[in-house]
């Protein structure tokens, strides 16, 4: 039992969860004391801390608070009160403290000061290090994770164990870092930590989203007993890289050999399904989940959900929805975002106000979604409102997602004034997000100035990510400015930033088939190729014109309309329509946004050839049927 004492102020030790605070004295269990810590305002906390560190600034349990108490409020200037006081009262005797510092400096981007700090710390031990590139690891901090490693073996002479080459493992996969992976692959088999299955796993994932295959492959068949984990990891690795039958394959092998698949092991599945537009493996899944009897479990169930949204059978997420007994706050949230990306505002407006009806508080992700159906709609006043009331009536504080999504709402409808507006009254700095609303907007509604600014912003922010290089260019070409666009693409190339090449997948035959511009690697070319002509010709004479405007290129008419008709997004149609039965929609999935002229050709083509056509690109779902788009060419 722990005893809480009448006091002038509160102390909280993380180790023995000692209470004393201006309270009733009251007996709480060890179980209840987090439990009331959590609900204690963090400001009048640390306000009682530092007045605590007046009075008896030895007290590590005061210590232990203050450092909390600045983790959960996040200012630089706290931190470095707390850094201050702990260095006059402890020494930094305790290693938690340090570590916890450390991990601050790392979280409010003080790289500089937590370097120093680690460096200042005496006695540092494994766990120190390991706390350390833990923090680095989050941050996608390859090479800082890696000088920690090195000076850890040559300075001190610790042995990393398996938790420090987790941490370096995940780092190298978030960062696509293969040749810093393959190092520790080689140190791993070096000192025999392979046999460590949780580091055997994490090699697993690592090559399996880096894409080859193979070595994910080989290393899960030299586990010896794999566990669940193990198994999960492989099916994944199938599933991201469009290999459903594979991870259909390897799923059933794992329940023959007695493994039972538990919670993670089918949303897993399903979320990756839905990330690639597998089909085929997730009305399998769904099978699965029926027979198995896990159709009630309600995390599974809203996996299930935002599979089918994904895949672009809304009516099918709707169908899961209304089968769930009691959606909790995230299944409503998930199929308020399953109409927000499919266009649907009105219906996820409807949804948002049946939530609140039913006593569930929304919180910052459903607002996110909410606001995003507000934009890709048109409904401006709508989302206005919704932003206000976010946090006057609810209490979510706007965060930068929502305030990428108000510049957003703004810049789709034209209102660029008011876009940058938001942007300059921001309470906290723009992100990528920010201004890459912005920038979208600018390129639509052809504002040079503004999105030359956006540009600019987005390339100091993020200056390897290719595609604001593009978008400054093409924002140049289509103003007739060659020579602008030539420069930011010339830029681009000195700073040797790869453009990400637009591709089209369309699955078939338990396969993902992708198609690139001009592609002429598929098995059925010859075939394609005479199909997309004889399409071309046919929504011709029905009316369609090619718009070349959208080929931003200093190149001749007959050249652009060449280029812009050998589109990833066509290809894949002409396939779709050659290999599928009359009548059956096509589902196509694009990795980046669609462009203008590709959606014209699919509203033609779903009305000449009587199909309904999906396609999801990185904003949302384009649904064609007899000549129209439901986004209301609103996108």
């Amino acid at each position: 039992m722990i005893k809480v004492l009448p006091c002038s102020s509160f102390l909280f030790n993380p180790f023995s969860y000692s209470f004393c605070f201006k309270f009733q004295s009251l007996t709480y269990t060890k179980q209840q004391a987090p439990t009331l810590y959590n609900i204690i305002n963090p400001r009048k906390v640390r306000n009682a801390c530092c007045l605590q560190f007046h009075t008896d600034p030895n007290t590590e349990s005061v210590a232990h608070s203050l450092i909390c108490c600045a983790m959960s409020c996040s200012s630089v200037s706290i931190c470095r009160v707390s850094h201050g006081r702990v260095i006059k009262s402890l020494n930094f005797s305790d290693g938690f403290i340090g570590d916890r510092l450390v991990s601050l400096y790392v979280k409010l981007d003080c790289l500089e000061d937590a370097q120093n700090l680690f460096d200042e710390m005496p006695n540092k031990d494994l766990v120190s290090w390991n706390s350390l590139i833990s923090v680095f690891s989050r941050r996608g901090g390859v090479s800082e994770c890696l000088n920690a490693f090195f000076r850890m073996k040559s300075d001190m002479g610790l042995e990393p164990n398996e938790v420090t080459l987790i941490s370096i493992l995940s780092a190298c996969t978030g960062m696509g870092a293969l040749n810093e992976g393959n190092y520790i692959h080689g140190f791993v088999v070096k000192t025999g930590l392979l046999l460590e299955s949780k580091v055997a796993n994490s090699l697993i994932n690592m090559y399996g989203k880096l894409g080859f295959i193979d070595l994910a492959s080989q290393l899960f068949e030299a586990i010896q007993v794999p566990n669940l984990v193990s198994w999960n990891s492989m099916v994944m690795v199938y599933v991201l890289n469009g290999c459903s039958e594979e991870a259909i394959g390897l799923f059933n092998t794992m329940r023959e050999a007695g493994v039972k698949p538990d919670q993670a092991t089918v949303v897993t599945l399903l979320q990756g399904c839905a990330n690639i537009g597998v089909g085929n493996l997730g009305e399998a899944m769904h099978g699965y989940i029926i027979t198995a009897g896990h159709n009630a479990d309600i995390n599974i169930a809203t996996a299930l959900l935002s599979f089918y949204a994904k895949s672009g059978r809304l009516s099918a997420s709707g169908e899961v929805f209304r089968g769930m007994d009691g959606p909790d706050r995230i299944a409503w949230t998930a199929m308020l975002a399953a109409n927000a990306v499919h266009g649907y505002g009105r219906d996820a407006i409807e949804l948002f106000e049946l939530m609140v009806e039913k006593g569930l508080q929304p919180d910052h992700v459903t607002f996110i979604h909410l606001l995003s159906a507000c934009s890709h709609s048109g409904l401006v006043d709508e989302g206005k409102r919704y932003f206000e009331v976010m946090s006057t009536v609810y209490r979510v504080e706007p965060k930068l997602d929502h305030y990428s999504c108000m510049v957003d709402l703004f810049g789709r409808s034209g209102n660029l004034k008011d876009a940058r507006m938001m942007v300059e009254r921001m309470p906290m700095e723009p992100n990528a997000g920010v201004w890459g609303a912005l920038l979208n907007a600018c390129k639509v509604h052809g504002n040079i100035e503004l999105g030359k600014e956006a540009a600019e912003k987005l390339c100091a922010l993020n200056p390897s990510d290719g595609r604001n290089y593009i978008m400054l260019s093409n924002i140049y070409s289509a103003a007739g400015l060659w020579r602008n666009a030539s420069n930011a693409r010339v830029l681009m190339k000195e700073r040797e930033v790869v453009k990400t090449p637009g591709c089209s997948f369309i699955e078939h035959g338990h396969k993902i088939h992708r198609f690139v511009v001009g592609d002429r690697s598929h098995p059925q070319t010859d075939r394609i190729y005479i199909k997309l002509e004889e399409l071309l010709e046919r929504i011709q004479k029905a009316g369609y014109l090619s718009k070349t405007e959208f080929v931003l290129h200093d190149v001749g008419e007959n050249v652009k309309e060449d280029m812009i008709n050998k589109h990833s997004e066509k290809l894949a149609i002409a396939f779709g329509l050659l290999v599928t039965g009359a009548g059956m929609p096509l589902i196509i999935t694009k990795n980046l946004r669609i462009c203008g002229d590709c959606h014209s050709m699919a509203k033609f083509v779903s009305l000449i050839e009587k199909r309904m056509i999906i396609i999801r690109d990185t904003k949302r779902f384009h649904h064609f049927s007899d000549g129209l788009c439901s986004c209301g060419d609103y996108w």
